[in-house]
């Protein structure tokens, strides 16, 4: 008969015991952020790392956020050791936490800071793997998942905020609308799996181009969007004919094809007395990107058209598009 092994006399493997896998450690939650849940700046992960944060629509504000409802220098969050305080700095409209109207408060996990008119900000601790996490999430929900740019809901909340804004103080904005010239052409003699390498690599092109206040964003197919805050209509139209150019000379290559790729892009910018919205300036520069079509297509067009070209723009859009 064997001899019965007790549980003493058994080998013992140590490996798992004596050091734990470092995504399945006891996370240690002690990395403070700032969240931006909602506004103009939703998405943002603010890390707490300095000693004093400054909040506001200042260009040397620390946690810059452009909403017309925020001081220049609206609150100040500051380290002091194991708190994290909020005070308010004298603001027009006030700083909220938990929805109470406060002058200094502690934060504590999950509080919910309100500044400006649609600016939420929430305080929490993360740990590296929550910080991956809220970084994904928060790109699923704002990003275009094939090109990586922003989706067209974060345009259409960035645009109107940022009009206000341009309108309210009178400074510039300038809008371009960009469309991939005969881009049904493309997906049809090559496929879709190329005319997505074709989307991929002009939005990575393009970012090179912009700086780091502008905003890019597919607003739908092979169409994109750039917000250009603090851009007259002379340095945007240089912006504009740079991508052009660049888009013209850059090799589009892929699995042996090369393909040739331009595209036309239409500019606006406010202030101008005849746009009343946001959504006046989308269409100006959506309007005027089809003028490039109807021009012969590879050009820019900042020239919006007379009452009585209008119908007859709006007569020939579906033809032009592609």
């Amino acid at each position: 008969m064997a001899k019965r092994v007790s549980d003493s006399e058994l080998p013992t493997d140590d490996t798992n015991t004596k050091t734990a896998h470092p995504l399945i450690e006891k996370p240690n939650r002690d990395r403070p952020y700032l969240i931006v849940l909602a506004g103009t700046s939703m998405g943002v992960m603010h890390l707490l790392e300095d000693e004093i944060t400054i909040v506001g629509r200042a260009e040397k504000a620390t946690l810059r956020i452009i909403d017309d409802g925020i001081s220049r220098e609206h609150s100040r969050v500051s380290r002091v050791g194991n708190q994290v305080i909020l005070e308010d700095l004298g603001s027009t409209n006030g700083t909220y936490c938990n929805g109470i109207r406060v002058a200094r408060q502690v934060l504590a996990e999950g509080d919910k800071i309100m500044i400006g008119t649609s600016t939420i900000l929430k305080f929490t601790y993360h740990d590296q793997i929550d910080e991956l996490f809220q970084q994904q999430l928060t790109e699923s929900a704002l990003r275009d998942p094939l090109t990586k740019t922003y989706n067209k809901k974060f345009f259409m909340d960035r645009i109107q905020s940022e009009f206000v804004y341009a309108e309210r103080h009178r400074l510039p904005l300038s809008l371009l609308f960009l469309d991939i010239d005969r881009f049904k052409i493309i997906n049809d003699t090559y496929g879709h799996p190329v005319g997505d390498f074709v989307l991929q690599e002009l939005a990575t092109l393009m970012v090179k181009s912009l700086r780091t206040e502008d905003v890019l964003a597919r607003y739908g197919g092979e169409e994109f969007t750039i917000i250009c805050r603090g851009l007259d209509l002379p340095a945007a139209e240089l912006l504009a004919e740079r991508i052009r150019r660049a888009v013209e000379q850059n090799r589009f290559e892929t699995g042996g094809k090369l393909i040739s790729v331009t595209v036309s892009i239409g500019l606006a910018r406010c202030p101008d007395e005849r746009l009343r919205g946001a959504s006046d300036l989308v269409a100006a520069a959506d309007e005027n990107m089809y003028l490039a079509k109807r021009s012969g297509r590879n050009r820019i067009s900042a020239q919006a058209p007379s009452s009585a070209e209008d119908e007859e723009t709006t007569s020939v859009l579906d033809d032009d598009k592609n």
